[in-house]
């Protein structure tokens, strides 16, 4: 049997302009083990691509602020105080960026992210005031409550439907997958990976995008054969 696989979504089933890449509807709906997403996006944007892809929606959204499974939803974090960061922001001259797109925070439950054009050395001060975190995916800087990860997230997601998280693969290109690669059993950055997710994964591919997801899933599928 192919491994259960949680998978990042930017970067990692995506091309390098941002677009799903097609192999991710190629490869993922025949898939023999539960997927998971984790993902820094806000909390519908996974739940509609396991939709659309046929896959159980068994998702990690919002940097781990949020995690669904089986129906069940759960929250992690305090959206409250991470507004009141962002709010501070924009008073002190801050821009949350998006060039006045509403849709990026809109259905965004446990955290706000502002774009990559942002002051970053102010938010990071305002968020440390504030005890506020700061995460950079490389998409966006996301300010989210202390003790948020995917990797927390990831563990209770596995505690909630019964699967050893050890059986799972990982794939992701960010800072923000570290904390998921070092409770899967096997992970991989592919070759766009920031250098924290590098550092932490156990296999840094040659290959960028989904062509290294694509390259792991291929073989996968390969070794069960």
């Amino acid at each position: 049997m192919v491994p259960p696989l949680v998978l990042d979504i930017d970067g990692t089933l995506t091309t390098a302009d941002h677009r799903i890449d097609p192999r991710a509807f190629e490869l993922l709906p025949s898939w023999e083990a539960p997927v998971v997403f984790a993902t820094g996006k806000a909390f519908p944007y996974p739940v509609a691509l396991a939709h659309f892809l046929g896959l159980p929606e068994h998702v990690i959204a919002e940097n781990g602020g949020v995690v669904y499974a089986d129906g069940e939803t759960r929250f992690t974090g305090d959206p409250d105080a991470c507004w009141a960061v962002a709010e501070e922001f924009i008073e002190r001259g801050g821009d949350l960026g998006w060039g006045g797109r509403t849709t990026v925070n809109r259905w965004r439950e446990t955290e706000v992210a502002i774009s990559m054009d942002a002051d970053e050395d102010l938010l990071r001060s305002i968020a440390a005031d504030h005890d506020q975190t700061v995460i950079d995916t490389g998409y966006a800087y996301h300010v989210t409550s202390p003790g948020v990860s995917k990797g927390d997230a990831f563990e209770e997601l596995c505690e909630l439907l019964e699967y050893d998280p050890d059986a799972f693969v990982a794939i992701g290109d960010s800072e923000n997958d570290a904390s998921t690669f070092t409770v899967a059993g096997e992970s991989y950055a592919v070759a766009n990976a920031d250098d924290v997710a590098r550092e932490a994964a156990d296999t840094v591919l040659a290959d960028a995008y989904m062509d290294g997801t694509a390259g792991v899933l291929e073989a996968l599928i390969a070794a069960d054969r």
